[in-house]
C-alpha cells in the first residue's frame, strides 16, 4: 500500500492507497513548530489504529511548506522504515509542464493536474480552494500551461478581521442571504458569493483563452460552500483529487 502526503499552508493531507483506491484519508493542521518525531508519532498511530502500519510500503509527498518538506520526509523514514518520493517538476509526469519556469509550480499543482489529465475529458481546470484559491489549467493537448492563485476565502476573512478594527473573526459558512441583514451575513456574502462570482468570472476568461468548454473540476475544503452560487457550476466535485494525482506520479516513477 502507498502512503500520499500533501502538505498545505493550513492542513496536511494523508491517504492510503491500494492500488487505485484510497482505503482512508486524514486530515491535521500543519504546524511549523512541530518537530519530525511529533508528525512520525502520528503517523504510525493512526495507521496502527487502521491497521495499516504493517501495510504501508511505499510513500509520496507534496509540500508547499518548504520547512516541512524534510521533516515530513524523516518522520516517515523514521517511524513507518520507509523512503518517500517527494513531488517536484523534475519527476515524471503524465502531463507535459509547459509554463514559463517549471521549477516554481507547486507539488500540489502538479498532482491536481496529473489527477485531471487521467480522470477527466480535456481541456480541464482544477480549481482549487485551500489557502488560496487556485486554477490549474490542462489544454487540450495535456499540458499543463499555468493558472491563477488568488487569496482563499480564509485569508479573505482573515484579513477583514485583522485590518478593521470592528470586523470580527469569521467561521466561513454558507450565507443566508446575498444582502446581509448583519456584520457576519454581510461579511459571508462578500467573501462566499463574491468568491463564486470571482471564479465564474476566471473561469469565463480561461476558456476565452483556451478557445473551448473545459471540464470544471473543484477540489479543496470550501468547494461545497461555494458551488451553489456559481452560475457556470462545476462539473465534478473530487476532496481528494491531489492524493489521487500523487498516487499516479508515483506509479509513473516507481512501478
Amino acid at each position: 500500500m502507498l502512503l500520499a502526503v500533501d502538505v498545505g499552508n493550513t492542513n496536511i493531507t494523508l491517504g492510503v492507497f491500494n492500488g487505485d483506491d484510497i482505503v482512508h484519508s486524514w486530515r491535521l493542521s500543519t504546524e511549523i513548530t512541530r518537530t519530525e518525531d511529533e508528525y512520525g508519532v502520528f503517523i504510525k498511530n493512526i495507521l496502527k489504529e487502521y491497521e495499516l502500519d504493517s501495510a504501508v510500503k511505499y510513500a509520496v509527498i507534496s509540500s508547499v511548506v518548504v520547512q516541512l518538506t524534510e521533516k515530513i520526509q524523516i518522520a516517515v523514514k523514521k517511524y513507518i522504515g520507509i523512503e518517500s518520493l517527494i513531488v517536484s517538476h523534475k519527476i515524471k509526469t503524465n502531463v507535459k509542464l509547459k509554463t514559463d519556469n517549471i521549477s516554481q509550480i507547486g507539488a500540489d499543482r502538479i498532482a491536481n493536474a496529473c489527477a485531471a489529465s487521467s480522470f477527466y475529458k480535456l481541456p480541464a481546470i482544477v480549481v482549487d480552494f485551500g489557502t488560496a484559491t487556485s486554477f490549474d489549467v490542462v489544454n487540450a493537448d495535456n499540458e499543463f500551461i499555468g493558472g491563477i492563485i488568488t487569496a482563499g476565502m480564509k485569508i479573505q476573512s482573515e484579513a477583514l478581521s485583522s485590518k478593521t478594527s470592528k470586523l470580527p473573526q469569521l467561521y466561513i459558512e454558507t450565507p443566508k442571504k446575498v444582502i446581509g441583514r448583519n456584520t457576519i451575513d454581510a461579511m459571508l456574502s462578500g467573501i462566499v458569493i463574491g468568491h463564486a462570482a470571482m471564479v465564474d468570472g476566471l473561469i469565463s476568461e480561461c476558456e476565452k483563452e483556451l478557445g473551448e468548454k473545459a471540464t470544471i473540476i473543484a477540489t479543496g475544503g470550501y468547494s461545497s460552500v461555494i458551488s451553489k452560487y456559481l452560475n457556470r457550476k462545476f462539473d465534478y466535485i473530487s476532496p481528494d483529487l491531489t492524493l489521487l494525482g500523487l498516487n499516479i506520479i508515483y506509479k509513473k516513477n516507481v512501478t
